[in-house]
């Protein structure tokens, strides 16, 4: 399905994705009872980490793979293909390190990132504050040269699980980003249960008055707008690749069954009907790849990519959605069942079509950059 992402070592892809789908034959059991239970399975996550899936992002002299964005969504996409725990949220906190951190936070935090042995979280959203970053109560005051941090977080993924968060706050001179370890004095986590990709559990985070260290701060004081930015735009392609992965396996398992279903002296796929539903599936599954591959080239390249990874992960979550739905017409009361997966890829979708920007968000992006735009303006 990777048709155009530009790959440093297409030899390596071929070997990480069979990697990973090995490693998903021997874990499939232990993953079906980690979101059984909503536990975080870190095992399975550290052993993604030896096998070097999780530091696509970091540089080879801090221990990660020293890739870029395109191997980050091959890897996001076959993890959802096969069901296993995402590095989604860790390849972020690599992402905002690498562009952000200094020499001494690279250093402390980065190899730690790429192997698994430290787990990131992000403490962004918060109760009241939706999707407004100019309305976080999160508050961050100067004491002493460090700074004390109080506020109540929420929606964190492995919030409770986590070594390290990135925590959102308001400065007196403007939204800051903080790296703040877990086992500080004055944290305090809870969990809390979502409907899907229930192994990667979320949390509500507490933050009473903690003190961190003037080196804590990631970038600078006053700019975690521009930190927060640079990191989602690209972010957003790890969601969309993760829905691709998930429309794909839906799909592939449907179409298995139905082309040994018989319905008196034929097979479901017989039919003109259902076989219009696979055409019709592939085909937004197709043109969301596309759109992916090429917001993540735009983004290893260095050139503007925003619009291009909102219109990725927009189609991305239309494709899945349609598949996901769609493919009951191929297997009828065969997936209404726990013990079969279609029910809970209709509950991922439905995480993902929210997480790191819901739909109507970027579409609110897209037409804004298309109403300022005199040549998108006129489709060129």
């Amino acid at each position: 399905m990777n048709l155009e992402l530009r790959l440093k070592d297409p030899a390596w892809a071929s070997s990480a994705i069979e990697s990973i789908r090995e490693f998903a034959e021997v874990i499939q059991g232990d993953m079906a009872k980690a979101a059984r239970e909503g536990v975080f399975p870190r095992h399975a996550f550290n052993e993604l980490g030896r096998r070097g899936l999780l530091g696509m992002l970091t540089p080879r002299e801090y221990g990660g793979a020293g890739f870029g964005v395109p191997e980050y969504c091959l890897v996001e996409e076959e993890l959802g293909r096969y069901g296993l725990v995402s590095g989604q949220t860790q390849a972020q906190g690599e992402r905002w390190l690498n562009d952000w951190g200094t020499p001494e936070q690279k250093a402390k935090y980065l190899p730690g990132l790429a192997n698994g042995s430290i787990l990131f979280s992000e403490s962004i959203s918060e109760p009241s504050a939706a999707s407004s970053l100019k309305n976080l109560q999160t508050t961050a005051r100067r004491e002493g040269g460090g700074w004390v941090i109080s506020g109540e977080k929420c929606h964190i993924n492995m919030g409770v699980e986590s070594d390290l968060t990135l925590v959102y706050a308001m400065a007196p001179e403007g939204l800051t980003a903080f790296l703040v370890d877990t086992d500080q004095p004055g944290v305090r986590r809870e969990h809390t249960h979502p409907i899907g990709l229930r192994y990667s559990p979320t949390a509500n985070m507490y933050f009473d008055d903690v003190r961190v260290g003037g080196g804590a701060i990631l970038g600078e004081v006053g700019e975690g707008l521009a930190t927060f930015v640079s990191t989602f735009n690209v972010s957003r392609l790890g969601n969309a690749s993760t829905l691709i992965g998930i429309a794909r396996r839906a799909l592939a398992e449907a179409s298995r069954y139905a082309v040994t279903r018989p319905v008196g002296s034929a097979v479901v796929t017989d039919f003109q009907g259902n076989q219009w539903t696979i055409a019709e599936c592939y085909a937004e599954i197709h043109a969301a790849v596309l759109a992916r591959d090429h917001a993540a080239n735009l983004a290893q390249q260095g050139r503007e990519h925003a619009m291009q990874t909102s219109v990725a992960k927009h189609l991305a979550i239309k494709a899945a959605e349609r598949v996901v739905s769609d493919v009951y017409a191929l297997i009828g009361g065969y997936g209404l069942y726990e013990e079969q997966n279609f029910g809970q890829y209709m509950l991922d979708v439905k995480l993902l079509r929210v997480a790191g920007g819901s739909s109507e968000i970027l579409k609110n992006h897209v037409a804004k950059c298309v109403l300022k735009d005199a040549q998108l303006m006129g489709l060129a």
